[in-house]
This record gives structure tokens, C-alpha cells and sequence, in this order.
């Protein structure tokens, strides 16, 4: 089992399988509009824009389970994420990632990650880091900046 074989909603409704993204490096973020963090989606767009055309894919979670920091519609965060930051990495709809309705995605993301060891999701922005073949390699911080992802990035890119 891995990241691939799992599928989420977009922001649009429409189902969509991670095996898309096969072959590429995957940066999963779970994120939130309203949140001391939020600025982190113009780095996140700058790695997107930066990396994309070598094989970076950076998904987007929005998430309304830390300090209810994600109210919107999925239509009202498309419309913000596009307006405010130019986001153009694909997003998903809302999910929890943590507690009885986590999304599996996620429950698979906290287990499998060597950081972490199964641990509850701290806040909006922690960021997962998988591999070509869909395996989860790092997990990072929600304080960790997105610049300061480069060289992960690079390492799995090379």
C-alpha cells in the first residue's frame, strides 16, 4: 500500500485518485484560510512553481478541525486561495485530519511518516513529503517554512 492508492473529493466535487500523481514527488499540506500560518500558501505556490516542471506536485487540504481557521465553502476557499495567493497547485475539498472522521489519506500519512509515529496532526500546515513510488518520507512541522523544504525536495527531485 501506498499514497496511490488512495482518492479525495476536489474542491469541485469531483473524485480524484493519487494515482494520478504517480511518478512525482507529492507535498500534502493541510491548510486553513483564516490562520497566523495562512501566508505560508504564497511559499507553498513559489515550491509549486519552482519544482513543478521536474515533477513536484503539491496537494492542498483545507481543514476546519484547528480553531474552526477553515469556515469556507469549497467554493469560497478556491476563490480566496486563487484571489489572495494566485494558488494554483491542486486542492481538495475540506477533510478532518485527526479524530473519528479522519480521512484515510491522512490516518495512512500520520502512521506511515518516520516522524511522528502515528501522532494526532498539531495544527493547519503540517506538510508530508512522498517519494516517486508513494511512500511517505518526511513529515514536517506546521511552523516549518515551505523555502526550507528545497533541499528535501531537491534529494527526492534528483
Amino acid at each position: 500500500m501506498n499514497v496511490y492508492d488512495f482518492s479525495a473529493k476536489t474542491l469541485q466535487g469531483a473524485d480524484k485518485s493519487l494515482a494520478d500523481y504517480k511518478g512525482n514527488v507529492l507535498l500534502i499540506v493541510n491548510t486553513a484560510s483564516k490562520c497566523g500560518l495562512t501566508p505560508q500558501y504564497k511559499g507553498l505556490q513559489e515550491l509549486y512553481e519552482a519544482y513543478r516542471e521536474q515533477g513536484l506536485e503539491i496537494l492542498g487540504f483545507p481543514c476546519n478541525q484547528f480553531m474552526q481557521q477553515e469556515p469556507g465553502t469549497n467554493e469560497e476557499i478556491a476563490q480566496f486561495c486563487e484571489g489572495n495567493y494566485g494558488v494554483s497547485f491542486p486542492m481538495f475539498a475540506k477533510i478532518e485530519v485527526n479524530g473519528p472522521h479522519t480521512h484515510p489519506l491522512y490516518q495512512y500519512l500520520k502512521d506511515q511518516a518516520p516522524e511522528g509515529n502515528g501522532e494526532e496532526i498539531e495544527w493547519n500546515f503540517a506538510k508530508f513529503l512522498v517519494d516517486r513510488e508513494g511512500n511517505v518520507r518526511s513529515r514536517f512541522s506546521p511552523r516549518t517554512e515551505p523555502a526550507d523544504l528545497k533541499a528535501d525536495i531537491e534529494s527526492l527531485l534528483a
